[in-house]
């Protein structure tokens, strides 16, 4: 008996039960079935409509593959589990198990009464999207028209549109200033008062940005204009046909002077205007050593100036005595010392001849002397220094060039006349006096130059002894005999004459 009257107990629970147990799994799976419908709807509606890649390009900034960043996704996926919380309310409220549904209500009653501010956040979000897109669209139309890329593309070699980058950060910029009002609807202090922090601080330094862009972008332009209006002025009055004759084209290129100097003029006015343009931003950390450096380079302009003056107009000045000089060692016939003085032959047509390297070692000299002063324009006192003894000591390098050319050209003249003078041993003579001559000129001209003096002196000294001990040897060994015979010679004459002397 007891036992039958557990099972009817059992049967009778199953019976209570089972409809709610059936109805609950209804619930369950055609809400699941229903929750996946909804979620595929949503996510074709968003295909469609491309509200989803717009998503995507808003909030990642591109079509990501990834359901990490799959902003489609994750709202089909928000959208079907929020289903599946109503259907897990349902089903476990058939089942009557109160002790589940009731923080799934107080969950679903938060979500409900979060719906308004989530609407206007929303809202907010869209007015942001329409406003921050139509000045982005406006920006970027106007900077088209103004042609800005071609014009700083074409000057600073840019690889980036700098419209599509300002439109682009008019686009963010708009959309931050929504941003804490998006978070105060939202209720989201804790994000707020940081955000809010940002936000400040960015408006408080936006009109120092702003200012510097005006002046940056105002000095500029005016810079521009100046630098063509110089540079056409000069091309108009002639100084690249001037540059050209006196040979300033090959230092500066293909711009010719008139862009040098028109660069200059632009360099000039950009300066102060980066200074103001800094002074602006109020930005003392950056501003200030920035500050400083263009303002010491300002200063040193004048000296610059300078130096570039001397420079251009010792390389001017230079040029014009070279080829004077040039033509004059051209009409003395210079061209033909090497072939005199037996060193070479003729200079080619193609190369250059002995006068125009004379002119432009004279061009050299001249341009050294002009760095030196160029230097100390600059104050480089040091380097003034050594450009000015480096100068010296090719001055003696020179010299000694000079002492030793004249040395040979002395010893092919002394052994041409020897040759010529029909004496006994005139070959051996005159390469005797030829050796002389150029071994003498030769410890001359290093002597002037200052390398080893000492060595050089002992080596003469040396190389002279040996001559003389070398004769005495010779006349005192091997030539003693022809020696006494010639003296013998001289003293018989010497009678001779003495005795016809007295007896006239």
């Amino acid at each position: 008996m007891p036992m039958q009257g557990q099972f009817n107990e059992l049967a009778l629970l199953i019976e209570q039960y089972l409809p709610k147990l059936l109805a609950a799994l209804a619930i369950l799976v055609f809400g699941w079935i229903a929750a996946l419908l909804v979620a595929a709807m949503v996510r074709g509606g968003l295909r469609r409509t491309g509200v989803g890649a717009w998503l995507n390009r808003t909030v990642v900034g591109e079509d990501k593959k990834s359901k990490l960043f799959d902003v489609e996704h994750l709202v089909t996926r928000g959208i079907f589990y929020l289903i599946m919380i109503f259907v897990l309310v349902g089903f476990f409220q058939v089942l009557g198990l109160t002790l589940v549904t009731e923080p799934l209500n107080r969950l679903l009653t938060e979500v409900f009464r979060f719906v308004p501010q989530l609407l206007a956040g929303g809202v907010l979000l869209l007015i942001a999207w329409i406003l921050a897109t139509g000045l982005k669209l406006v920006v970027v139309r106007l900077l088209g028209v103004a042609n800005l890329d071609e014009k700083i593309g074409t000057h600073a070699g840019r690889s980036v549109s700098l419209t599509k980058t300002l439109g682009d950060t008019v686009y963010w910029v708009v959309f931050l200033l929504f941003l804490p009002a998006i978070l105060n609807t939202l209720a989201l202090q804790g994000l707020l008062a940081p955000v809010q922090g940002m936000l400040d601080k960015i408006l408080a330094v936006l009109p120092n940005i702003v200012s510097a862009g005006i002046i940056l972008g105002v000095g500029w332009l005016l810079a521009r204009i100046v630098q063509r209006i110089v540079t056409n002025l000069l091309v108009a009055v002639g100084a690249d046909r001037l540059s050209e004759r006196v040979g300033l084209d090959r230092v500066v290129g293909s711009q010719g002077v008139s862009g040098v100097l028109g660069l200059v003029v632009y360099i000039l006015i950009l300066i102060p205007v980066l200074i103001a343009s800094l002074n602006a931003l109020a930005l003392e950390a950056v501003t200030r050593p920035a500050s400083n450096m263009l303002n010491t380079l300002l200063a040193a302009l004048p000296a610059i100036f300078a130096a570039m003056l001397v420079l251009i107009l010792a390389y001017v000045v230079g040029r014009v005595i070279a080829g004077l000089i040039a033509n004059l060692l051209t009409g003395l016939g210079f061209n033909t010392i090497l072939s005199k003085i037996g060193l070479g032959q003729p200079a080619q047509p193609g190369g250059r001849s002995p006068s125009e390297i004379v002119g432009f070692l004279v061009l050299v000299t001249v341009m050294l002397f002009a760095t030196i002063e160029a230097a100390r324009q600059l104050g480089f006192a040091l380097l003034a220094t050594l450009v000015a003894d480096f100068t010296i000591f090719a001055g003696h390098i020179g010299l000694g060039l000079i002492i030793f050319g004249i040395g040979l050209f002395l010893a092919d003249l002394a052994s041409r006349t020897l040759r010529n003078s029909g004496a006994v041993q005139a070959g051996l003579m005159a390469t005797a006096a030829r050796l002389a001559i150029i071994v003498l000129s030769g410890a001359m001209a290093l002597r002037q130059m200052g390398l080893a003096n000492e060595i050089i002196n002992l080596a003469f000294g040396l190389l002279l002894g040996a001559v003389v001990v070398a004769v005495a040897i010779a006349l005192g060994l091997g030539g003693r005999e022809i020696a006494a015979r010639e003296l013998n010679q001289w003293i018989e004459s010497l009678k001779t004459r003495r005795t016809r002397g007295s007896s006239s």
